[in-house]
């Protein structure tokens, strides 16, 4: 998983969390880190705040999901953007989910899964990290 967030402190709670669950999880502090490590590492999920410096999450994730490599790596928004209308604003963008910041883990957790599962019937099944 790749976990981005310019927030280091929820990076690295996220990042443990996944990791004592048995998951491999990499970080990104900003979209050109975002956009770089989801096309090193390809992930099997892709947790992205909205907000970033640089390029900000909603453009990251277009990127993603434009670009032929990357454009099958589920990304779950987890955002503190919470207006009527900001899921489905992030859909549109690409994203495959949808948390709101802050988030319990386990709600977070029963996203990733859900977008996992949910792939497995277009990503051919294999798990990449």
């Amino acid at each position: 998983m790749l976990v981005v967030d310019d927030f280091q402190d929820g990076r690295e709670m996220c990042v443990e969390y996944l990791s004592f669950l048995g998951y491999q999880a990499a970080e990104a502090s900003d979209g050109f880190e975002a956009l770089h490590r989801a096309r090193a590492l390809m992930p099997d999920v892709i947790l992205m705040d909205l907000s970033l410096p640089g390029i900000d999450g909603w453009e990251v994730t277009r990127r993603l999901k434009a670009d032929p490599l990357t454009h099958r790596i589920p990304i779950v928004a987890v955002t503190a953007h919470s207006l009527p209308g900001d899921a489905e604003r992030a859909r549109r963008a690409g994203c495959d989910g949808f948390v709101t910041k802050p988030c319990f883990l386990d709600e977070l957790l029963e996203e990733i899964q859900r977008v996992i599962h949910k792939g497995d019937d277009t990503r051919d099944g294999v798990r990449r990290s």
